[in-house]
């Protein structure tokens, strides 16, 4: 299927690792053109030069308003197609492992900054009767995962406005979704391996093996797998599909509906 994503311009939050990066790729092999926020400068200018006049790069913490303020600039008078939101998570802990300092800080880390970005940009893609908007959030938002009680609880609140905006300006042109991906072979899963083989007193890749032992289909998800879909999500053929968190899990969820 041509996806007509040539020569488009999107915005690729956390874009060179994990998920981000291979929604990246994606895009750009599709023609598209992707402006990609990362934290490190080198894995940003593997990417520029990988791909050439296709990408633009800025760095930052994206979670900071400095860096929206940045990147808002950058994009300046464009037209913007859609937007990935995505970063990684907060520190893996049970509820009473965390102080309150952790529920501020996921709050600043997983809502507080997409809400912000999203805002701005905003006006942009409802002057355009146009966009595309993906955020790549957990899982968790539809089943619980161990020690992950700052994800499990703000991850939610992501879903809530994802749903209620995507009520809000459908009407505009412009989609919302949620990829709510599993356990994928990513660097994000490092950390749930560390944490297991602490508890358990086990290697991290015997922890690896306990988590693949709950995934139906039996193995980690491959990244490219989940950025198929989401670059479907943000292309035009996805008119009709907006408001729905969409499970990327190989089985793992056992909800209904999941």
């Amino acid at each position: 299927m041509d996806l007509a994503l040539a020569g488009k311009l999107y915005l690729v939050t956390g874009g060179t690792s994990g998920f981000g990066k291979a929604i990246s790729q994606k895009l750009l092999q599709e023609g598209a053109k992707v402006i990609i926020n990362a934290r490190g400068e080198e894995k940003l200018q593997t990417m520029a030069n990988q791909f050439g006049d296709q990408v633009e790069t800025i760095a930052g913490d994206i979670t900071t308003d400095a860096t929206i303020s940045n990147v808002i600039r950058l994009i300046g008078d464009r037209k913007l197609d859609g937007l990935v939101v995505n970063a990684g998570g907060p520190p893996a802990k049970s509820f009473i492992e965390t102080e309150i300092s952790d529920w501020d800080e996921a709050y600043k880390s997983v809502l507080r900054w997409k809400v912000k970005l999203v805002n701005h940009l905003l006006e942009k893609f409802m002057s355009q009767s146009y966009g595309r908007i993906l955020f790549i959030e957990s899982i968790s938002v539809k089943q619980p995962i161990e020690d992950l009680v700052l994800s499990n609880s703000l991850r939610l609140a992501v879903i809530g406005f994802v749903k209620t905006l995507s009520q809000e300006i459908a009407q505009h042109g412009i989609t919302l979704n949620v990829l709510a991906p599993g356990y994928h072979a990513t660097p994000a899963m490092d950390r749930l391996f560390e944490k297991k083989s602490q508890l358990l007193g086990i290697s991290p890749s015997e922890a690896r093996v306990a988590f693949e032992s709950e995934i139906k289909t039996g193995k980690m998800g491959d990244p490219e797998d989940l950025a198929e879909l989401g670059i479907w999500l943000l292309s035009e053929s996805s008119r009709y599909v907006t408001g729905q968190t969409i499970s990327v899990d190989g089985g793992l969820a056992k909800g209904t509906f999941s």
